[in-house]
């Protein structure tokens, strides 16, 4: 009887729950089609300010949740990169925008998103109208995109930041010792850092050389930005990195890096005046949000052009929000292919890597592309790495930004031996019956014989050979060649095209450009892929990530929540071939 009750009112309880959830999807269906019916759409008003903030992280496609204002969520409608581009070069002609406003504090983008940014803000000057950029704390990596504005002023209490780069590694290898976790790794080329978190305690020299040579061309980048925009020798600035001189906000306008010490009133009423308004005057501030909503950026032509964001980890499958599922991609990939109004493909590649499998089932779709005779031009973003690079080295022509990180074109693979932890820490043995001797291999509860170790190791290699070829069919290059730059080494995006894993230096748009060119195309529209999935589909896998990631930050902090990252991204890795950027890199 007991067990009786205890089904039944388990199913009691899942079905109330389902029609809960029935009910609150119809409730929110319901309300965005009244608000669709119902609402008209947002105006613009009279001399308007873009309004821009840093902090925004502009992934490569747009978030949009119609059911946001519902749900009380206020997370929702962010445009992507490109979209902020094309927005902000539609401001330049808008004769309602009469400027725009920078937040200038944190700059949650990358290093190449940020130039993509600066770029467009850079061709909205040239129209004549105003840039203004304020912080009350201006970090280094949001100065590098403010330093375009006519005017930059920081809270006068506040601070700025100009101390050059650093980049830190976290190593987990002593923690793994103590836990008993032996991880047997395998891999090709010398500067395939990727597993030396898990078997070194501090960086190789190989590493630190490479990882010397790209940041300092990142700062390199940076100091160039600043000195052209404030007109400060590239030496000077960086003398005012190595003395620390320049901390608080006089410290800035003392130094020339900003234009002021000033509150944020005394910054809108410069503006005001900039645009003739009235002191007692609310300034019409339209966030990048708004804006998008207000700009129908659609052109309606019969050839298109597909535009394909690949942003996240490389994984087999259909794969989750924000990774790259290899089932998913090439369905989007085929999907243009066999579509005869779209007559060329740029592939808009962020992806630091991921598992080898996905990557070569990836990288077949697009020559089976080229091979149809559609072209297939690839933009990289802040990463085109390993699994990143292999999707796109036989892409008819690639581009990158200066500072894209790319490369590291090298293989691992971890099979995990936790003999130790189960026996000498949990008390746990295994045992067991085969019918051949490598029937369990690559179980984790042994260590690997000799003879496994040497198939581990054959396999790593010839993944490495199958990357290196496609390397050198793509890029027109020998084999020798290909490992002189191999070898796991990673590259700016401004050395890969001195060393020919590159073709052009430019943005998403010059990469669309170069694909309306070779498919002889004056006019065009787009075709944005991954498609957005339904409401509910969408709603339901956010707000899961979203609660998940919440409780295990609530509950081991940032510093804690980081340590947890990197270990369920080993966890993910176990047991696969994988070509992957070193793990995360915290750039500062």
């Amino acid at each position: 009887m007991r067990s009786f009750l205890k089904s039944f009112f388990a199913a009691l309880l899942a079905m109330a729950v389902f029609f809960v959830l029935v009910i609150f999807f119809f409730l929110g269906v319901i309300t965005v089609i009244s608000a669709k019916l119902t609402s008209s759409k947002p105006e613009l008003g009279t001399k308007a300010v873009l309004y821009l903030d840093l902090s925004t992280s502009f992934q490569e496609q747009g978030r949009k949740n119609e059911l946001s204002g519902f749900l009380g969520r206020d997370d929702a409608n962010t445009p992507g990169l490109y979209e902020v581009v094309r927005l902000i070069q539609n401001a330049k002609s808008d004769s309602t925008i009469k400027g725009i406003f920078l937040r200038a504090e944190e700059n949650a983008n990358g290093f190449a998103g940020s130039q993509e940014l600066r770029n467009a803000l850079l061709d909205f000057k040239s129209s004549g109208k105003f840039i203004y950029a304020y912080g009350d704390v201006i970090t280094q990596k949001a100065y590098y995109v403010a330093n375009v504005a006519d005017k930059i002023y920081c809270n006068p209490a506040g601070s700025m930041e100009w101390t050059g780069l650093s980049a830190q590694i976290m190593f987990l290898k002593h923690a793994l010792d103590k836990l008993g976790v032996e991880p047997q790794i395998f891999y090709d080329g010398k500067f395939k850092s990727a597993t030396e978190p898990l078997r070194l305690d501090k960086m190789s020299d190989e590493n630190k050389l490479q990882t010397g040579q790209w940041l300092g061309d990142l700062n390199s980048q940076m100091l160039m930005a600043a000195s052209a925009q404030r007109h400060i020798d590239t030496a000077t600035l960086s003398r005012y990195a190595q003395e620390n001189d320049i901390r608080t906000a006089s410290d800035a306008v003392k130094y020339g890096m900003i234009d002021g010490g000033q509150y944020r009133d005394e910054v809108l009423a410069a503006i005001r005046k900039q645009i003739g308004l009235a002191k007692d005057k609310e300034v019409n501030f339209v966030t990048i949000s708004k804006y998008a909503e207000l700009v129908d950026l659609n052109v309606s032509e019969t050839n298109r052009i597909a535009v394909i964001y690949a942003q996240g980890d490389i994984v087999y499958g259909k794969g989750d929000e924000g990774q790259i599922g290899s089932d998913e991609y090439i369905k989007w990939i085929r999907k243009a292919r066999l579509d005869s109004r779209v007559k060329a493909i740029v592939l808009r590649v962020n992806s630091p890597g991921g598992s080898s499998l996905a990557s070569d089932i990836i990288n077949r779709e697009v020559l089976l592309c080229k091979q149809a005779g559609k072209p297939v031009i690839v933009s990289m973003g802040d990463y085109a790495a390993s699994g990143g690079y292999y999707i796109a080295c036989e892409a008819d022509s690639i581009f990158a930004e200066p500072n894209t990180i790319t490369g590291s074109i090298g293989v691992f693979a971890i099979i995990p031996n936790l003999q130790g932890l189960f026996k000498d820490k949990l008390g746990i043995t295994f045992d067991g019956v085969k019918t051949a001797p490598f029937a369990d291999q690559g179980t984790m509860s042994r260590p690997l014989s000799e003879n496994e170790k040497r198939f581990f190791q054959a396999g790593v290699d010839s993944t490495y050979l199958t990357f290196k070829q496609k390397v050198a069919s793509g890029r027109k290059l020998s084999l020798d060649q290909v490992e002189a730059i191999a070898q796991g080494r990673v590259w700016t995006g401004q050395r890969a095209k001195t060393i020919g894993l590159v073709d052009e230096l430019g943005d998403i748009q010059k990469a669309i450009d170069c694909a309306a060119k070779m498919a002889n195309l004056k006019t065009y529209g787009f075709d944005e892929y991954p498609e957005a999935k339904s409401i509910l589909d969408r709603y339901l896998q956010s707000y899961s990530y979203t609660v998940k990631a919440k409780a295990i930050q609530d509950e081991l902090g940032p510093e804690g929540y980081k340590v947890y990252q990197q270990m369920a991204g080993v966890k993910a890795m176990m047991g696969k071939t994988e070509l992957r950027l070193p793990y995360d890199i915290d750039i500062r």
